[in-house]
Parts: structure tokens; sequence; C-alpha cells
């Protein structure tokens, strides 16, 4: 089974990095930074620490985790995190390289019901998961201020 690591990046103005994907012939759409967990990871959490350095050059402080989904073939384990500094000018990651991937461009967007109800984040599910999250007022990041 293929495991994937993506975080749910919050920065100190209560704002959400997300990834907005255009490719051709389908039509945009916004995902959470994250990839694979590589054999030689020594955890879960040094997997999503890797994809977070390789993705957008920043350091983030994981709090917990937040969801999963599986289907028959993939894992993917979504972790809450803070995040203070980023850079995707200085990414590393082989995807930003590779030829007909499409175009990856970080935004930040509130982390308010409207502001998800602004972008398609994909998979459906994390984007359900994170609205009852926010609207209870339960996301849990004000502990690690």
């Amino acid at each position: 089974m293929i495991e994937r690591v993506r975080a749910v990046l919050v920065t100190a103005d209560d704002t959400l990095l997300v990834i907005r994907r255009t490719r051709p012939g389908i039509p945009v759409y916004w995902v959470l930074p994250g990839g694979g967990v590589e054999p030689g990871d020594e955890s879960r959490e040094a997997a999503l620490h890797r994809e977070i350095h390789e993705e957008i050059a920043g350091k983030a402080d994981i709090i917990r985790l937040l969801h999963t989904l599986e289907t028959d073939d993939e894992r993917q384990l979504f972790y809450l995190a803070r995040i203070a500094t980023w850079s995707f000018e200085d990414r590393t990651g082989p995807e930003f390289s590779a030829e007909g991937r499409g175009e990856y461009a970080l935004e930040e967007v509130p982390l308010t019901l409207e502001g998800l109800d602004g972008i398609d984040l994909k998979p459906e599910e994390i984007a359900h998961v994170l609205r009852g999250v926010i609207g209870a007022g339960s996301l849990g990041v004000e502990a690690s201020r």
C-alpha cells in the first residue's frame, strides 16, 4: 500500500497554505503540501518534514494527526501543523521540474469556512473534514502558540 503524508499548514496569521494546481485540460484545484513516504524516511512525521522542505522550503511544527483517508491501494495521513517560515522560490521537489506536470502556485487562504468554500481543495474528504472542525471551532492550533 502506498502511504502519503499531507500537511494542513496554519500560518501565524491563521491562514492555510495550499498549492494551486493548474494542469492542461483539468479545472484548477488546490492540494495540501505533502507526498509519498519513502523507504529512507524514519517515520511518517519525518517524511512530512522532508516533503514540506522540498515543496515550500519550510519548517513546520507538527501538532497532531488530523485525519486518515484510505482506499484499497493508498493511505493518506493529514497532519495539522503550524508553519512560521517558507519560501516557494527555494523549493526543491522533483515534481517542479518534470515536464507536463502543470503549474504549482503556493497560496494562503483564510482558515475560515468562506476561505475553504472559495477553493476546490482535493481530496474532497479533507475539505469536508476541515469544514467540520473549523465550523465547530475545534481545529486545535491555538494550543501550539
